[in-house]
């Protein structure tokens, strides 16, 4: 079974790929996790991407697509695959149906993991970390015995810039632009499912379940 999974920060994606994985027996693969092993392994492309990356630049897409493809012909695709932050342009979508069709594959399912924006907003603003152990805390949903204090070492928690609301608002529209496109490419093409994310964690997967494994 070959996937992709899309969602917007903040939606659970992560969550939900470690269930994927664990309940399928299929890689997660992460655009970070591919480069981050192409550059320990030494390859080609590897070596390319690591250039780009030191300057500061975009990869482009060729090397991008490149490493993807390395990636997917190891032994453990065999049985599939979970995409995720690949494809985030229609060129790399393209680039993606290309190199699958040339090793006789497909993509299955996408699924888009959907939550209100303004759910988003709530979930990342109101993440915490202690700045000592790195523990991670949610005012709502995950909150500190005391408040504002680590359960572990007592360190006063703090929110990281990346989760203050101007920066949570600005991701999130940057986000939502990029990823509309192929929301509505996957869709005409009839691969895209939409699972609520706005649920309790077991409800979602349960969600996913249901829509990749109807008959």
């Amino acid at each position: 079974m070959n996937l992709i999974l899309m969602g917007l920060p903040g939606a659970g994606k992560g969550t939900q790929a470690e269930k994927i994985n664990e309940h399928y027996d299929i890689p997660h693969i992460s655009t970070g996790d591919m480069f981050r092993s192409a550059i320990q392994e030494g390859t080609e492309l590897g070596q390319k991407a690591k250039h780009y990356m030191d300057q500061g630049d975009l990869v482009p897409d060729d090397v991008t697509t490149g490493i993807v493809k390395e990636r997917l012909g190891k032994d453990d695709c065999k049985n599939g695959f979970l995409l995720d932050g690949f494809p985030r342009t229609i060129a790399q979508a393209e680039a993606l149906e290309s190199l699958l069709s040339g090793m006789d594959q497909s993509i299955d399912y996408v699924l888009h993991v959907d939550v209100p924006k303004e759910n988003l907003e709530d979930r990342l603003t109101g993440r915490r970390i202690c700045p000592e152990c790195g523990t991670g805390y949610h005012v709502i949903y995950s909150p500190p015995k005391q408040k504002g204090i680590c359960d572990k070492d007592g360190a006063e928690l703090i929110q990281r810039e990346d989760d203050q609301a101007e920066t949570v608002t600005n991701r999130l529209n940057v986000n939502m632009e990029q990823m509309e496109p192929l929301l509505d490419f996957y869709n005409k093409k009839g691969y895209l499912m939409t699972i609520n994310g706005d649920q309790e964690i077991d409800h979602v997967f349960q969600d996913i379940q249901a829509a990749i494994e109807k008959p």
